[in-house]
C-alpha cells in the first residue's frame, strides 16, 4: 500500500468514525441523565466539560499513532433480555478505569451512536432506515447502517483495513454487541492468515439460534460467529453453569469447548489452565479474543448485570486464567459486557454497583494492558 492509498484509508475511516460515533460517555442519548456522569468523564479526558465534540473529532487525528489498544463503547441493551440497563456500561466502567487505572494508555475512540429501539439494519423496512438515518446523519440517503451491531460491524470492517496491528476494546452493552465485535475481528484476522480462538467467559452458553424468533441477541451471539472460526472448537467457553442442558448438548450440538464453572472449582483452576492451553497449542493459535460477560464472576462480587448468577468464578480465578493465556499468546482483541450499574439484584445498591464496577474494571485494565503490547 503506497503512502498516497494509506493516507486516503485513513481520512476515509476518519470520515466514518466522526459521523457513526460520538464522544465517549454519549451513546446514551440523554438531555440531563446522568448529565454530571457525563460531565465528569469529559473532563477527565478533554479536559472540559463543555463542547466536547469538537474535541473528540480532532483526538481522531491521533488514532493512526495511538496505542494498539483501543476502547469503543457501544451502549446499547436491546438485544438483552432480563433486567435492562447495560447501555450504561460503558460510561461508568470508564469512569472506574480512569480513577482506579489512571496509566492505561489505551487510545478511546467514543461511542457508536446508538439508537436505543434499535439492534439490527436487517430487522428495518426502509422508510425505518431512512428516517433513523436523517435522525443520525441529517441525510435520509446516507449509506451508513444505523443500528447499533450494523454500525459497529461496519465501522470496524474499516478500521481493521486500515489499522491491522490495532485492537478493539468493545465496552458493552448487552452481550449481543459481541456478535459484530467479534465476527468483524475473525474476519481480519482470517485476511491476515492468522488464527485466532475466542476465550468466552460467562454463566450462559450464548447457543441458542434465537430467542423469541430474534436471531442476533446477548442468548444466541456465539451460535453466529462459529463459521467465522477455523474450527468451531475454537470458542472455549468458561464459567458456564446456567443452562437448561448439559455440557454434553452444547459440545456435541455445537462443537465448542466448554469449562464450566463447577469442573472449575472440582479440578482447580491451575488443571484447567493445563487443559485450555493443551487444546491452544494442539490448534496452532496464533491470537487470543476475549469476550467476558461480567456474570461470569460469582454473583457476590458481580451482581450489578441483567441476569447474575451464583457458583460462578471468584474474580481471582479469572484473573489467574488470563494471565496464563497471556502469558503463552497476543490477546489482540476484548469486550467487557452486561454490566449494568443501575441494576442490582442483591438489593445492596450502591455498593454493589461499585463491587461490580470493581472487578470489571480490574479484567479490562488487564486485557487493555496485554493489547498495548500486541
Amino acid at each position: 500500500m503506497t503512502n498516497e492509498t494509506k493516507q486516503q484509508s485513513t481520512d476515509c475511516i476518519k470520515q466514518k468514525l466522526a459521523q457513526c460515533l460520538c464522544p465517549p460517555g454519549n451513546g446514551v442519548f440523554t438531555v440531563n441523565t446522568a448529565k454530571e456522569r457525563k460531565e465528569q468523564l469529559h473532563q477527565r479526558i478533554f479536559g472540559q466539560a463543555t463542547d466536547v465534540e469538537q474535541l473528540w473529532k480532532e483526538s481522531l487525528n491521533q488514532l493512526p499513532s495511538s496505542s494498539n489498544a483501543v476502547i469503543l463503547g457501544i451502549a446499547s441493551d436491546c438485544g438483552g433480555g432480563i433486567l435492562r440497563g447495560a447501555n450504561w456500561g460503558p460510561l461508568f466502567l470508564r469512569s472506574t478505569l480512569i480513577e482506579n487505572y489512571p496509566d492505561l494508555t489505551a487510545f478511546d475512540m467514543g461511542d457508536v451512536r446508538v439508537i436505543p429501539h434499535l439492534l439490527a439494519d436487517k430487522y428495518l423496512n426502509d422508510a425505518t432506515i431512512a428516517n433513523c438515518r436523517k435522525a443520525l446523519y441529517q441525510d435520509e440517503n446516507s449509506d451508513y447502517c444505523v443500528s447499533p451491531l450494523s454500525i459497529t460491524e461496519d465501522v470496524l470492517h474499516d478500521f481493521y483495513a486500515t489499522y491491522p496491528e490495532k485492537g478493539i476494546f468493545g465496552i458493552g452493552g448487552d452481550h449481543s454487541i459481541s456478535y459484530p465485535l467479534t465476527k468483524a475481528y475473525l474476519q481480519a484476522k482470517k485476511k491476515q492468515g492468522k488464527r485466532a480462538a475466542i476465550i468466552h467467559f460467562d454463566a450462559h452458553t450464548d447457543l441458542l439460534v434465537e430467542r423469541l424468533g430474534i436471531d442476533l441477541c446477548f442468548g444466541s451471539w456465539c451460535t453466529h460467529i462459529l463459521d467465522d472460526l477455523h474450527e468451531k472448537h475454537h470458542l472455549i467457553q468458561v464459567g458456564i453453569r446456567s443452562s437448561g442442558k448439559p455440557k454434553s448438548h452444547w459440545e456435541n450440538t455445537f462443537g465448542v469447548k466448554q469449562h464450566w464453572a463447577d469442573e472449575v472449582k472440582e479440578q482447580g483452576v491451575e488443571q484447567t489452565i493445563v487443559n485450555i492451553l493443551a487444546q491452544l497449542e494442539n490448534e496452532a493459535i496464533d491470537e487470543l479474543y476475549v469476550s467476558f460477560d461480567i456474570d461470569a464472576i460469582d454473583d457476590s462480587y458481580a451482581s450489578a448485570t441483567g441476569t447474575p448468577e451464583p457458583d460462578g468464578l471468584m474474580p481471582e480465578e479469572a484473573m489467574s486464567i488470563l494471565r496464563a493465556l497471556a502469558a503463552k499468546y497476543p490477546i489482540t482483541g476484548a469486550d467487557m459486557m452486561e454490566i449494568a450499574p443501575f441494576t442490582d439484584s442483591s438489593g445492596r445498591g450502591e455498593v454493589a454497583r461499585d463491587k461490580t464496577l470493581t472487578v470489571g474494571a480490574e479484567i479490562s485494565a488487564f486485557l487493555l494492558e496485554e493489547m498495548s503490547k500486541a
